[in-house]
């Protein structure tokens, strides 16, 4: 696996550069880097709350994260391809799980959520800006020319998402 290709192509996907998700898009050999970027970001965004969830909730938040990938991209290929496809929309589950593996590049950033003061406000605004990776990424990944129809997409797609989060939580016994 080539480190300085994921590198940049992180670097790309944190400026949000419109020609790396269309690159990964077709780059069926970017899957196992998409994977990595996944794991790369839940593991800083468990660091980041480390001191509130402890080692443990670094394993959990990196095997969250990657059942959320999965399963968001498959979410997002049915909703956008399935329910609200454009004419030229056409795409299939692997550039989904590129595209989006990518997107979650900004959430290294929350690797400074343990910081005194601005720690909170560091991973909130990680967490949007990944959702406007995600944006661009399926605006890219399904062919959209309206943006808006991505953003819906993402929506739809992230709630989804955020409801088998709160079932594997609650499964864990992370409510208590």
């Amino acid at each position: 696996m080539d480190f300085n290709q994921i590198s940049e192509r992180m670097i790309r996907a944190i400026k949000l550069d419109d020609r790396l998700f269309e690159e990964v898009e077709h780059d069926e050999s970017a899957t196992l880097q998409a994977a990595l970027v996944v794991v790369i970001s839940s593991v800083a965004a468990g660091v980041g709350t480390m001191h509130k969830a402890g080692i443990a909730g670094v394993f959990l938040s990196t095997a969250v994260a990657l059942a959320a990938w999965y399963i968001w991209a498959y979410v997002v290929y049915f909703i956008g391809v399935k329910l609200m496809p454009e004419p030229n929309t056409e795409s299939n589950p692997g550039e989904l799980l590129r595209t989006i593996g990518f997107s979650s590049a900004p959430g290294i950033f929350r690797l400074f959520g343990f910081l005194p003061q601005i720690g909170n406000l560091i991973v909130l605004i990680s967490s949007i800006w990944m959702i406007v990776a995600m944006i661009k990424a399926v605006k890219s990944a399904l062919d959209y020319t309206n943006i808006m129809r991505a953003v819906g997409v993402v929506l739809v797609g992230w709630f989804a998402q955020l409801a088998v989060v709160i079932l594997i939580a609650a499964i864990f016994g992370l409510f208590r």
